[in-house]
């Protein structure tokens, strides 16, 4: 076949597949791209964008408490009011989506509201109009679902990160399960807006994977916030009755509670696209397995972002789709580097981190020099409130390059974007020694630790 419909079909218009349709189209592509649901995918609709909405709404009692010492009176007790919350977020994201369409739109690709399956190497079907297309190539762009607990007792009476934007009313109780991002990100959430939170984790600390001075430091200032945190726990059973939820975990612990959110994890939402029958090979966990190029098994059908399992992160998706275009269409070969992604989680407090991890770090240099500094945050003096700044700094001792940074405390996310600019440029320790500090900072300290506060040395 040599007259196809299209000469590019994206199936699912999240960040990733937006970026790849875009680009290639302005290359000359001719370009179609179907969404069952809303467009801007999970980042915009259910994701990201709205988390960050209701991480600023519950940062306001924080802000409320710290006004007092500042001089600020606040007449009488504020009020929260969270059917607004809602309703003004969902204008938001209602705005965001028509960018995203009308983008698509002056770029020159075609839009198709429908869910897409694939029927062969070159072939897709749009099942609202039961249409048959043809593209010279597919490109796979629909991302991750929440997993949930199916074998647990009272599963259906528990909601995930997509059912946490639309609650019809706000939970006085909630118990939040899982320990990574999200579920720190959302036990910070519903904690700030007043609802007594309590988070559950299966493992012996929250944030797998990341530095562990994060880890620890997270969870004991969660703590000071008043979130209840127990790892090693795993739930049993939910009950409903008239009052509430009941939850028992195996340790024969029973909490009480008005919502179980669960944030375990995320598979990839490769169910039901037919990918298996077009000869596309999948891993365990379901993701297409594709080369650093993007391209499946099958060479005309790609695939970018969460579907593919590599890096989970929106930015990342975004590079990817990009670099797929412009090496496919643009005749700029390109693939991204996922060695090196700074990223941030949005909990309260937040974190930043580019780089190795010290376990990492450990494990692939002999000799490394940590440089770390933990100090009340200047807002935090007048107000006597609790919380660290936590600045930590790992530097291989034979080269002086910076193996990675790790922080915790106010606008972490704002200064690890560029922090992780100066890591991908191979920044050294006397890199940052010749900086001239920003005074007064939580970020000079960067610049201005000397003295290791650990040597690790294997010769």
């Amino acid at each position: 076949m040599t007259n196809f419909d299209y000469d590019l079909f994206v199936i699912g218009a999240g960040s990733g597949g937006v970026r790849a349709a875009r680009i290639a189209a302005t290359h000359g592509a001719r370009v179609g791209i179907a969404e069952e649901f809303r467009y801007g995918g999970t980042c915009v609709i259910r994701g990201c964008v709205p988390k960050k909405l209701f991480v600023y709404a519950s940062k306001f009692t924080e802000e409320f408490a710290n006004a007092d010492g500042y001089g600020w009176s606040l007449n009488g007790t504020p009020t929260f009011d969270f059917d607004k919350l809602v309703e003004n977020k969902d204008k938001e994201i209602t705005r965001l989506e028509g960018i995203y369409r009308r983008n698509l739109d002056k770029s020159g690709v075609e839009l198709h509201d429908s869910r897409a399956v694939i029927e062969g190497p070159n072939t897709v079907r749009l099942l609202s109009t039961d249409q048959v297309i043809t593209a010279e190539r597919i490109l796979v762009a629909v991302g991750a679902t929440p997993n949930v607990d199916a074998g647990l007792v009272g599963c259906e009476h528990t909601i995930t990160s997509n059912e946490a934007f639309h609650l019809s009313e706000f939970p006085k109780r909630t118990v939040v399960v899982g320990g990574g991002y999200i579920a720190v990100e959302f036990a910070g959430i519903f904690n700030g807006m007043g609802s007594e939170t309590t988070l559950l984790y299966r493992g012996e600390e929250i944030l797998r994977g990341f530095d562990m001075d994060l880890r620890t430091g997270l969870h004991e200032q969660m703590v000071e916030k008043g979130i209840t945190v127990k790892t090693k726990s795993t739930i049993a059973s939910i009950e409903k009755h008239e009052g509430g939820l009941t939850v028992t975990t195996h340790a024969g612990e029973v909490i009480e509670a008005d919502q179980v959110l669960y944030a375990i994890g995320r598979r990839p939402n490769t169910a039901g696209l037919g990918l298996e029958d077009a000869g596309v090979e999948l891993d365990k966990a379901g993701a297409i397995v594709v080369t650093p190029q993007s391209q499946s098994s099958v060479p005309s059908i790609f695939a970018v972002g969460d579907v593919t399992n590599r890096a989970n992160l929106t930015p990342v998706a975004i590079r990817e789709g990009h670099a797929f275009a412009d090496s496919t269409y643009g005749g700029n070969e390109w693939h991204v580097d996922h060695s090196m992604i700074p990223t941030a989680v949005f909990s309260q407090p937040e974190i930043g981190t580019a780089g190795l991890t010290q376990e990492e770090a450990e494990a692939r240099f002999d000799n490394i020099d940590i440089y770390s500094s933990s100090f009340r945050p200047m807002k935090n003096t007048l107000s006597g409130k609790p919380g660290k700044m936590f600045l930590k700094m790992l530097v291989d001792a034979d080269t002086n390059k910076i193996l990675g940074i790790h922080i915790m405390g106010p606008d972490s996310g704002e200064l690890i974007q560029i922090i992780g600019v100066t890591l991908s440029m191979g920044a050294t320790k006397a890199d940052y020694d010749r900086t001239i500090a920003v005074h007064p900072t939580a970020a000079e300290e960067l610049v201005t630790m000397r003295e290791p506060s650990e040597r690790i040395r294997k010769n």
